[in-house]
């Protein structure tokens, strides 16, 4: 990226920060001790931000100038998830460290009858999940309940609560979030082999 891109870019995340804070030119411009058209020709790039100014700018607009001058690439944007296959399972993490997101991860599931499911194959571990179909027919196994969740429905629950997701009358997808505990339930039953032990439904494969 070019430091005119750059320039440009701290310009739009200046306005957008007052914006966002609801401050008129002459609001922050009194904050910083600057007048209104000297802020507003930086803002609109007719001004190069001096050094101390981006200081004095940050500071009230409640951030950083690492924040501000951090650049954009679409490597930033865009995942390309990778696919964990096993038998009856493909799952595609669809986003990056937990601890970005909250401590949440969001993943796509597709899931087809050939899973094991059911009695003998619950999971409990802390923590809670939420899935959406996106379609077919979920049937989701909590404690002794079968629960059917069709396309365009969600569920959400406690994962102390034994479980497992299989699929229902043919190959089901899901997109479903889980928190820090369910990826390290999932990490951990990846790396016992392509077959799971009973329960491997933990959260990312609940």
């Amino acid at each position: 990226m070019s430091h005119v891109d750059l320039s440009d870019i701290v310009r739009q995340r200046l306005r957008g920060l007052r914006q966002a804070h609801g401050w008129s030119l002459d609001s922050l411009a009194a904050r910083c001790h600057i007048s209104p058209s000297t802020l507003s020709r930086i803002e609109t790039g007719n001004r190069r931000i001096d050094l101390d100014q981006l200081v004095v700018l940050a500071r009230e607009l409640g951030t950083t100038i690492d924040h501000l001058v951090e650049p954009v690439d679409d490597a930033d944007v865009i995942i390309r998830p990778v696919q964990h296959q096993e038998a009856g399972l493909v799952t595609w993490v669809l986003s990056r460290d937990a601890a970005q997101h909250g401590g949440r991860l969001v993943a796509k599931m597709r899931i087809t009858p050939e899973r094991r499911s059911g009695p003998g194959h619950l999971a409990v571990h802390p923590g809670r999940e939420w899935f959406t179909v996106l379609s077919g027919t979920a049937l989701l196994h909590l404690g002794d309940r079968r629960i059917t969740v069709g396309a365009g429905e969600a569920a959400e629950f406690s994962t102390m609560t034994p479980h497992s997701i299989g699929a229902l009358d043919g190959p089901v997808e899901i997109l479903t979030m889980f928190d820090q505990d369910g990826e390290r339930a999932h990490t951990e039953s990846s790396e016992q082999g392509p077959t799971p032990p009973p329960g491997a439904g933990r959260s990312a494969r609940s």
